[in-house]
């Protein structure tokens, strides 16, 4: 609790990970969705709100790359958001397509079968 007297609490610095979504067309029936930072629940929301607003648009694209190169981190609400964004699409009868270049993303995938489940272009450098 503060006092009348107390300065003002701080504003709060965003985290050096948080998650930047960018979409860009690649085409006139495909997009290009990617993620930098840390692929969490924080990312859900733009990400869901990106491709949303791909699928309600005047050209709707038949396929999106999710491209996962600039991320940092990768948890289960991150699994959650891909596996909801692959039903987006497949209701809309559009492809999703991961591109994966870390073994960051790569090892979750792996691990929860979702690997198998998707189209996934793995481009990391050999030996990773």
């Amino acid at each position: 609790m503060t006092s009348p007297g107390d300065p003002p609490p701080a504003p709060a610095e965003s985290a050096p990970d948080a998650p930047e979504v960018r979409v860009d067309r690649t085409g006139p029936d495909g997009a290009r969705l990617t993620v930098t930072g840390e692929f969490t629940a924080e990312a859900r929301r733009p990400v869901i709100r990106e491709v949303t607003d791909l699928l309600l648009g005047a050209d709707p694209p038949s396929r999106v790359l999710l491209d996962l190169h600039g991320v940092t981190f990768l948890n289960s609400a991150g699994l959650s958001t891909v596996v909801q964004l692959h039903r987006m699409l497949e209701g809309r009868g559009a492809e999703l397509e991961l591109l994966v270049g870390s073994t960051v993303v790569a090892r979750p995938l792996q691990l929860s079968g979702l690997w198998h489940r998707f189209h996934v272009r793995d481009e990391r450098p050999p030996g990773s």
